[in-house]
């Protein structure tokens, strides 16, 4: 049996809005942007510049429940890791577009990592991971 997570679900305030923060400012791809009159919503999905891994949906809340959890859904932890083959080039690029980091790029044992906010206060570790080692051991993960 083969699988794969495809989409995480991202609540969002506003469609638009959250189109220029994550293809505007993050340089994603615009995968889908499909209305769907009768339930006065989109489906928008967006993924990562050359990625082939899972994508994100950013769905619009709906109602007064899902727009309290619209920057809060792990509670502040850190729940989206995004893959970088050059953080510093990363690093600077979003900085430049105003991105907020809250903590600067450090190296750790799993690689090196930033970790910035989206839009709605959402943390990312913005994360180049280390290279396995010599004997193919994979490296360690964070221990989030």
């Amino acid at each position: 049996m083969r699988q794969s997570l495809a989409l995480i679900s991202l609540l969002v305030r506003d469609y638009d809005e959250a189109l220029a923060f994550f293809v505007g400012k993050l340089g994603f791809e615009l995968v889908e942007d499909t209305p769907i009159p009768a339930q006065a919503k989109r489906w928008v999905v967006v993924a990562p510049p050359g990625g082939g891994g899972c994508r994100l949906l950013l769905a619009r809340a709906a109602n007064e429940q899902q727009r309290a959890l619209v920057g809060r859904q792990a509670a502040g932890r850190v729940f989206l890791f995004l893959h970088t083959d050059n953080l510093a080039r990363d690093h600077a690029a979003y900085t430049a577009r105003g991105v907020t980091f809250v903590r600067p790029p450090k190296v750790e044992p799993y690689g090196e990592v930033a970790v910035f906010l989206d839009l709605y206060g959402n943390p990312w570790d913005l994360l180049q991971p280390a290279l396995a080692a010599p004997d193919g051991a994979a490296p360690a993960k964070p221990g989030r």
